[in-house]
C-alpha cells in the first residue's frame, strides 16, 4: 500500500511541476508576444514619426539646395527605418554611448598586418597591376599616385570590388540622420547623397552603401564622393560602384586633393638608436633626412636614402614604441592618414603596396609581446596623463602619436626607460 500511495503522490507531484511549467512556459510566451507586439506598436509610431520628418523636416532643406522634389520622392520611394543598424537612439530615448571599444581588449598592433589579412590584397594587387596596367599609369600620369598605392586601398577597402554592398544608401542614410549617436553628421550626408542623384552622377537605384553609409568600392561617405569622385571611363557617371577606371581614378584624385606629393613614396623601415628618444615621434615634429642620419638612423635593408629626399622633411613613426618596427615616413603618410586616420591603417597601404612591387615579404623587425590592457585601461592612463599637462589627443583608448610620445616624455621625466607605449605597470605607475 505504502509504495503505491507513493508513487500516486509521486505522480501527481510530478504532475503538479508539469501543470506549472506548462502555465509558466504559456505566460512566458504571452509576454514575449505582448513585448513583441509593443516594440512592433512603437516601431510603427516612430516610423510614422519618420516619414513625417522627411515630409516637414528633411524636405524644406533639401529644397532649399536645389533637391526637386522628383528626385527627393524617388529616392525614398519605399523607403523605411532601419531597425537592425548600430548606434541608433529612438525619438524620447536617451542615448547611451557604446562602451564597447573600452571593454575590448588591446591587443598588439602587429595583429593589424596579420598573413590572412594583408596577404591577399598583396597578391590581389599584383595580379591587378598587369590587368589594369595602362588604366594605373593613365591614372598616376593624371593624379601622380602609384598604381601598387591605389591598389592597396581598393583591396583594403572592399576586397577589389568584391565585397557586397548591399543597403539602400538613403535607407541607411536617412535612419541614421532621424534617430543616431550622429545624427547631424549624417543629415550632412544624406543631403549629399540627394544632390548625387540630381547632379545626374548617378541613379538612385545605384545607390548602394555599406550599413555606415560608405559608397561603392572606394568606400566614400556621400560628401567625400561629390569631391573626390570622377568619371575617368567617360561615360559620363562617375560610377564608383560598377567602374574600375572610375574606382581607381576616385581614389587617387581623393590623395591627390589632400596633397599627394608626386614622385615622393611613403617611407621606409628604419633602425633607430636608443639614443633617438621615441618621442620625437609625430607630423608636427619634422626633420629633414640629414638630421635623423645624424642622429644615426638607417634603413633596415642598409640601403641608402634617396639623395632626392636629404635634404626633405620627414618624420618619426612608431606604432609600437620601442615595441615593435620603426620608420621613417614622409608627408605622403599623413595624406594616407586622410583616407582613414589610423598610423595602421596608411602603414598596411604603404607595406603593401610595397610588397606588389616586391619589397620585403614582412617586416624586418618584429611586433613584441604588448597587450593585455582593455582600451578602458589605455583611456585611464591618457586621462592620468592629460591631468599632468600632457597632450594624449584624447582619451578614447587608443594609443595615437600623441599618446606614445607622452607616454615616452613621461617616462624621461620620471627617470624611466622611453618605451613610449602603454603596459600594465605603466597604467598603476602613472598617479
Amino acid at each position: 500500500m505504502s509504495g503505491r500511495t507513493e508513487g500516486g503522490a509521486k505522480r501527481r507531484h510530478g504532475f503538479l511541476i508539469g501543470l506549472h511549467f506548462a502555465f509558466s512556459l504559456i505566460a512566458t510566451l504571452l509576454l514575449i508576444s505582448i513585448s513583441t507586439s509593443a516594440r512592433a506598436a512603437d516601431h510603427a509610431a516612430i516610423e510614422k514619426q519618420f516619414q513625417a520628418w522627411l515630409a516637414d523636416d528633411l524636405w524644406p532643406d533639401a529644397r532649399k539646395l536645389g533637391i526637386s522634389e522628383a528626385t527627393f520622392k524617388a529616392a525614398f520611394k519605399g523607403v523605411s527605418l532601419n531597425w537592425k543598424l548600430p548606434d541608433l537612439v529612438p525619438p524620447g530615448e536617451k542615448p547611451q554611448v557604446p562602451q564597447v571599444q573600452h571593454q575590448a581588449e588591446f591587443g598588439s598592433p602587429g595583429a593589424y598586418f596579420a598573413e590572412g589579412a594583408i596577404g591577399p590584397v598583396v597578391s590581389g594587387g599584383r595580379a591587378r597591376l598587369d590587368r589594369y596596367g595602362p588604366v594605373l599609369a593613365a591614372v598616376e600620369k593624371r593624379y601622380g599616385v602609384p598604381g601598387p598605392i591605389v591598389l592597396a586601398i581598393w583591396g583594403r577597402e572592399t576586397q577589389f570590388g568584391s565585397v557586397k554592398i548591399p543597403y539602400d544608401a538613403f535607407e541607411v542614410l536617412g535612419t541614421k540622420a532621424f534617430m543616431a549617436l550622429r545624427k547631424d553628421l549624417f543629415r550632412k550626408e544624406l543631403l549629399a547623397a540627394l544632390e548625387i542623384v540630381q547632379k545626374g552622377y548617378i541613379d538612385v537605384g545605384t545607390m548602394k552603401s555599406s550599413w555606415a553609409g560608405a559608397l561603392g568600392q572606394p568606400q566614400f561617405l556621400p560628401s567625400s564622393y561629390l569631391e573626390h569622385a570622377v568619371d575617368f571611363d567617360g561615360d559620363g557617371k562617375r560610377d564608383i560602384w560598377n567602374s574600375v577606371p572610375d574606382t581607381l581614378a576616385s581614389i587617387a584624385h581623393y590623395l591627390e586633393q589632400y596633397h599627394w606629393e608626386r614622385g615622393r613614396g611613403w617611407g621606409w623601415e628604419a633602425k633607430v638608436p636608443a639614443s633617438v628618444p621615441c618621442s620625437l615621434e609625430g607630423p608636427d615634429r619634422p626633420y629633414t633626412l640629414d638630421d635623423w642620419l645624424k642622429r644615426g638612423v638607417k634603413r633596415v635593408d642598409g640601403k641608402d636614402f634617396p639623395a632626392s629626399e636629404r635634404k626633405r622633411k620627414a618624420f618619426l613613426l612608431m606604432p609600437a614604441g620601442r615595441f615593435g618596427p620603426a620608420f621613417i615616413v614622409t608627408p605622403n603618410f599623413y595624406v594616407l592618414k586622410q583616407y582613414n586616420n589610423s598610423d595602421l591603417y596608411a602603414l598596411f597601404v604603404g607595406h603593401a603596396a610595397d610588397r606588389m612591387e616586391g619589397g620585403a615579404k614582412d617586416f624586418s623587425a618584429a611586433w613584441g609581446k604588448v597587450g593585455g590592457l582593455y582600451r578602458s585601461d589605455v583611456a585611464a592612463l591618457q586621462r592620468a596623463l592629460e591631468k599632468k599637462g600632457y597632450d594624449v589627443g584624447g582619451a578614447d583608448g587608443f594609443p595615437g602619436f600623441k599618446t606614445r610620445r607622452s607616454i615616452g616624455e613621461w617616462q624621461a621625466k620620471n627617470g624611466r626607460e622611453q618605451t613610449c607605449f602603454p603596459d600594465a605597470e605603466l597604467v598603476k605607475a602613472v598617479p
